[in-house]
């Protein structure tokens, strides 16, 4: 690692190193949904711009951030950019990534064999029981805790690959919570509607702030024989890194619950836009002819119409439509 210079504002900014693993991972990733963007281009097809921005920009750039930035240059020598890295890995990154619905691109732009087994694998019982909103929660919170109060972090530290490892780690704990949560695909259980999908995700943020409480408060130091061994003249006090390292997790998972949410909120109002429209198009389909077989009324023995004795709400509105009723 060598003396590392006092990490300053500029330092902060400027300061990266290559990541190889990292690397070739984003690049795949970002070649896969790129092949699924032009394929669907090719065949005519629109694949919404805001969500490639998100994919690339915030998917694929925090990862980047995460990955090569000053976080990774420092997080040897100092426990706040580690803290900062991997809650970056497990939360922001996979809501990036989910605003991009690489579900929905890959069974829309795949061959249909190829979709068919891509939608299978998405309802298979593992993947339904490791994305059950609980369980996914569960996972990721056991997933921070494990890195921090056992020994893989201090091993992480000190072995490159069990490092690339938990890199990934992180990342896939929090996709499994986020990626069902925001895709189009239906790989929820169905009582998993977007009323219920904003209280788990307003749950959620209450919960990916534990780690963070826990790590700010908590007496015994995480890696402290590594931090201390390692930390460079100009580090601040150890526990103290470790509490500015607690107070930017809690800080980092409370901001990004509010554009969580806000996407439910959006996905919400798209939903229910889309729905109305087809409501109203049936409607318009269905009120004309069964008006004029109705006909004008010819004495109090006729069979009332249908949708003047059902309760579905194609024949509230219809009823609500019809003047004099």
């Amino acid at each position: 690692m060598g003396s590392l210079p006092q990490l300053t504002t500029g330092r902060l900014l400027s300061s990266w190193q290559w990541d190889v693993p990292a690397l070739l991972l984003v690049v795949l990733l970002g070649a896969l949904y790129g092949w699924g963007v032009l394929r669907l281009r090719r065949r005519g097809e629109r694949w919404p711009l805001p969500r490639v921005a998100a994919f690339a920009l915030l998917g694929l750039g925090t990862l980047v951030v995460a990955t090569m930035s000053a976080l990774a240059v420092y997080d040897r020598v100092l426990f706040w950019p580690a803290a900062v890295q991997n809650v970056l890995l497990d939360l922001i990154a996979p809501l990036g990534l989910a605003l991009g619905d690489p579900l929905r691109l890959a069974v829309r732009a795949l061959p249909e064999r190829a979709a068919g087994r891509a939608q299978r694998v998405m309802t298979g019982r593992l993947v339904r029981l490791l994305t059950f909103p609980l369980v996914s929660t569960a996972l990721v919170l056991t997933t921070e805790l494990t890195v921090y109060f056992t020994p893989y972090f201090e091993t992480a530290l000190a072995n490159d690959w069990l490092h690339e490892v938990m890199y990934v780690h992180l990342l896939l704990a929090g996709s499994l919570f986020v990626m069902p949560v925001l895709t189009r695909e239906e790989a929820l259980p169905g009582w998993c509607t977007h009323p219920v999908r904003a209280a788990l995700v307003f749950l959620d943020g209450i919960i990916d702030a534990v780690p963070g409480i826990v790590v700010m408060t908590h007496g015994t130091l995480i890696a402290g024989a590594w931090y201390r061994d390692h930390a460079p003249s100009w580090a601040p006090d150890v526990l103290h890194d470790q509490q500015l390292g607690g107070g930017a997790m809690i800080s980092i998972a409370e901001l990004v619950a509010l554009p969580f949410l806000l996407a439910i909120l959006v996905q919400w109002a798209r939903t229910e836009r889309a729905e109305t429209a087809a409501l109203d198009r049936r409607l318009e389909a269905e009120l004309v002819p069964a008006a004029s077989a109705a006909g004008p009324a010819q004495g109090p023995d006729l069979v009332r119409p249908w949708w003047e004795t059902e309760n579905s709400e194609v024949a509230q509105r219809i009823r609500q439509q019809r003047p004099g009723r």
